[in-house]
This record gives C-alpha cells, structure tokens and sequence, in this order.
C-alpha cells in the first residue's frame, strides 16, 4: 500500500485539475429579444433549472461555458459587458460566485438573483474568531454571512434544489408581473419532478449501506438529506487539492474497514487517485458528478446518473 501511495504522490502532483480561466479572446453571444427577460445563470444547474421556469419568455444563458470548471472562474471583460445588459443574474449564493463583489462595484444595474435565500448552511460559523464574545450578531449580520460562506452544494440536494427554482420564479415573476402565473406554474411542474427524484433516491437507498467515498466534498447535502455517510478523498468544498500519503493511507483503511468496494471519481479529477484506492482495496471506481460542468444531459438526468452509480456502491 505504502509503495502504491508513494507513486501516486510522485506521479500526480495536483488531485485535481480544471479548465482555468477563459481565453482573453472569448466571443460572447449578444443577449437576445429586448422583449423577453434577459437572464444569466451563473453555472449548469442553475441555467437549467431558470429554462425550466422561464421557458419561452426568458432568453437564459450560461455564464460558464460547457466543459469549464466553476470553482474559481473569473469573468473576462466580455462576461462583464454581457453582465451589464442583462435584466437578472442568477447565482447559487453561499460564495460559490467570488466575483459577485466586483460586479456590484461596477455598479451593475440590474437585479442579482441568489437562489440560496431561504436556505440555512448549519455549518458557517456565524461569529468571526478575531470578535469578541460580547459580540451578538443581528438578524442582517446572521443572514448575510449564512450567504457568503460555507458549503455552496445546495443543488445536490433535490428537496433546497427545490427551493432554488422557487426563488428564480419569484425573480422571473418580479421582473414580470404580467407572466407571473406563467412562471410560478412551470416551477410548481417542476418541482414534482424533484419530489419524484427525491422520493426514488429516499426510498431506493433507504435499506442500502450507508457510507460511500466520494472525491471532494461536495455531498454534505445530499448524505444528510437521505441519512448517508460522506467521506472523501480531498475533504475541502473545492476539488482542486492534493492530497497526503497520509490522507490516501487513511482513506484506503477507512475503505477496509466499512467494507466499501467502490471509490468515487468525477468528471474533471484526474483518476488515478481514486483507482490506486480501489486497486489497494479491490475494487473500482464510479463517476459521483457534483454536476457543476455543462453537458448534453439535464440536472435530473445527471443525478439519476449519481444515484444508479451510488445504488451501485450501496445496495
């Protein structure tokens, strides 16, 4: 185990990879009809979850293109210009966009929508350590830090996905009144079909084992929504690490003693971490998506993806 360890950490600096920062050069599209809502979706989910809201009278487009790994991205000058024309900007909130800031110092004039409100992140730490104790936060201090920080993967979850697509019609039915009953109908559709995503994986998992070995932390969410054990190989909410001898020994002993056959990669990681562990344990590796990269597939294509493989690993 040790000599497989020592390869790996030789072999594979980083644990990690991601494509960076977008070409300098990058041509965006123009927004589109000035008579429809003009939105941007920060990442993935949440473009699909506002053309599931929006449909025909909201043109929707994807910040981060297809294939480039959110985590850490920056806009370019071109994004920014974009940004600019649009009427909404919907971000996941809880500091998963680090360049919400700079966008609201350029004084954007259209409205930022974080589909986070509402949802409360149980492990931000409401006090700063360098305060003192007879520092109380109040209501607005308490909420703007439950935003800014913490776990940023509510969409994994489908029962605060669901609230997620509530809030983006709420900022649709803002924007336009008239279309209100539109939008709130096309959520309310769609979110039976997170309620039926959700009662498959609860009720499919819930006689299954219950811990599973996943790359980064990005299931926290999900593993307390259904009664799940998460443990990972990179324990950071961003996957770009590389770990220890000593963490890759202690992940293949945890493997060993829960009896877990199945080590979990994604799709931007390099593999070879996880297929040591699993070469060390006899097992093999599957895809558990954090779904944060475009594709062809939907968000709830991508997570019955997660839950056949995590089906796989469990039952």
């Amino acid at each position: 185990m040790k000599l497989a360890i020592l390869a790996i950490m030789i072999v594979i600096p980083l644990a990690s990879f991601s494509v960076w920062a977008t070409d300098s050069n990058f041509q965006v599209t123009p927004m589109g009809d000035s008579t429809k809502i003009q939105a941007i979706a920060s990442f993935y989910p949440l473009y699909d979850f506002s053309k599931q809201v929006g449909q025909d009278k909201v043109d929707v487009q994807l910040l981060v293109p297809k294939g480039v790994e959110p985590h850490d991205w920056e806009p370019t000058i071109q994004d920014v210009q974009l940004m600019q024309k649009s009427n909404l900007i919907i971000i996941n909130g809880i500091g998963f966009e680090n360049w919400v800031d700079s966008l609201e110092e350029l004084n954007y004039s259209g409205n930022i929508v974080d589909t986070s409100d509402g949802i409360i992140i149980p492990d931000s730490e409401i006090i700063d350590e360098h305060e003192t104790d007879e520092h109380e936060p109040d209501e607005h201090e308490l909420d703007e830090h439950i935003h800014e920080s913490g776990d940023p993967h509510i969409w994994l979850n489908p029962v605060l996905a669901k609230i997620q697509v509530k809030n983006i019609a709420d900022a649709f039915s803002k924007q336009d009144p008239e279309n209100r009953q539109f939008y709130q109908t096309n959520a309310k559709n769609y979110i039976v079909k997170l309620d039926s995503l959700d009662n498959k994986i609860r009720k499919e998992l819930s006689t299954c084992s219950r811990d599973f070995i996943a790359f980064h932390d990005a299931f926290s969410y999900f593993a307390n929504e259904y009664d799940l054990h998460q443990h990972t190989i990179i324990s950071s909410n961003d996957p770009h690490g590389e770990p220890t001898a000593k963490t890759l020994e202690n992940v293949i002993n945890t493997a060993r003693e829960l009896q877990i056959k199945i080590i979990f990669t994604e799709e931007t990681v390099d593999t070879r971490v996880s297929k040591v562990i699993a070469n060390e344990i006899g097992g093999k590796i599957l895809v558990l998506s954090p779904i944060e990269i475009g594709d062809d597939e939907n968000y709830i294509s991508r997570m019955i993806q997660n839950f056949e493989n995590l089906k796989e690993a469990l039952c």
